[in-house]
């Protein structure tokens, strides 16, 4: 991944201002590449999807195809304005989005409290707009839900911001919202730390664990 330090990258831009992006979609491959699964809607009647923003979103997919219960992931920018963005105009700071990792998993053999605890346990979500060197908006914090979702993840917060001020640690600054349009990055971005296995991957956590069954 590309290091930040550009003080545009750490500003939010209005949508005024956000590039205007495109009509054409990202071309990515049919299917997950560890999990065989289509990476693209439809999904299965029933399965449930979030987009989850750790920083990264290289090491963030890993974290997430590999939990039981999972259908499939894939890699995208969510949470701004510019449509079918890529990543260079992602990485200016110039389109809102975060990069994020879409799961979609079936309700019936996991939970999203489940995937909640992943999240917070795999990223240091009291750092805003960065996660180690990565720094930029597009590397903040996020969750991004369905509405009967949020309350569940904005209780989670509330419960890992406890366990981390027990700790010593400080606030915690993730955003927590519905989730909006999705659009899916470049076809090499997708499951890259299984096709690179030595590949960058900048996530890491506060030590601290998450609460287990709070929800």
């Amino acid at each position: 991944m590309f290091f930040f330090a550009n003080p545009s990258a750490m500003r939010m831009p209005s949508p005024q201002d956000a590039l205007p992006g495109r009509a054409e979609r990202m071309a990515v491959a049919p299917a997950h590449v560890v999990l065989g699964t289509p990476m693209t809607p439809p999904f299965p009647p029933g399965f449930e999807q979030a987009y989850f923003g750790m920083g990264c979103f290289w090491g963030a997919e890993k974290r997430f195809w590999s939990l039981p219960g999972v259908f499939t992931t894939a890699v995208g920018y969510s949470a701004g304005y510019t449509p079918n963005a890529d990543y260079e105009e992602v990485c200016s700071g110039q389109t809102g989005h975060a990069e994020v990792v879409l799961v979609v998993w079936d309700p019936a053999k996991t939970s999203f409290a489940k995937l909640l605890e992943t999240f917070w346990e795999s990223h240091d979500p009291t750092t805003p707009n960065r996660q180690g060197n990565d720094i930029g908006t597009q590397y903040r914090s996020g969750i991004y839900c369905d509405a009967g979702h949020k309350a569940i993840a904005e209780r989670s917060r509330d419960a890992y911001q406890r366990a981390l001020t027990a700790a010593g640690k400080r606030s915690i600054v993730t955003e927590i919202a519905e989730r909006g349009p999705f659009y899916y990055a470049e076809d090499y971005h997708q499951q890259y730390l299984f096709k690179n296995p030595n590949g960058y991957c900048g996530l890491g956590g506060t030590g601290v664990s998450c609460p287990t069954g709070i929800l």
